[in-house]
């Protein structure tokens, strides 16, 4: 589903969970336009309340987004934990969120999508887990 990568750019740490079971892991990539970077930082220094109990309400914690350079461009990755049952329900339930949509606004300008990410229509590039250390 195309909304539920946008989430990645409205999340901070945040934490909850359902005790005993093991967590789905999820991590992405997307670039950061050097000229909206300052306003991406700003805006996740100071990330709206109402975005961040949502992002709790479907069950994920753990969530950070770190900033690279390479070779002189920007890159964001995500990643964050699961620990609902049904991912793509709380995706569709967090897209559907007005203040989440409105965080959207404000963040998804501010990305460039990887090609294989712009190629369907999304900001955020799936990743593959090739490692994992419990």
């Amino acid at each position: 589903m195309k909304k539920y990568a946008y989430i990645l750019a409205t999340l901070m740490l945040t934490g909850c969970g359902t005790i005993g079971k093991q967590p789905q892991r999820y991590a992405w990539v997307t670039g950061l336009k050097p000229e909206k970077a300052d306003y991406y930082r700003q805006l996740h220094a100071n990330p709206w309340p109402s975005v961040n109990r949502m992002i709790k309400k479907c069950h994920i914690r753990n969530f950070s987004i770190h900033e690279c350079e390479i070779d002189g461009k920007l890159y964001l990755f995500a990643y964050l934990e699961y620990t609902g049952n049904d991912f793509e329900a709380d995706m569709k339930k967090m897209a559907a969120d007005p203040e989440t949509q409105r965080w959207w606004k404000e963040t998804d300008p501010c990305q460039s999508p990887l090609p294989q990410a712009e190629a369907i229509g999304k900001i955020w590039a799936d990743t593959k887990e090739v490692y994992f250390l419990k």
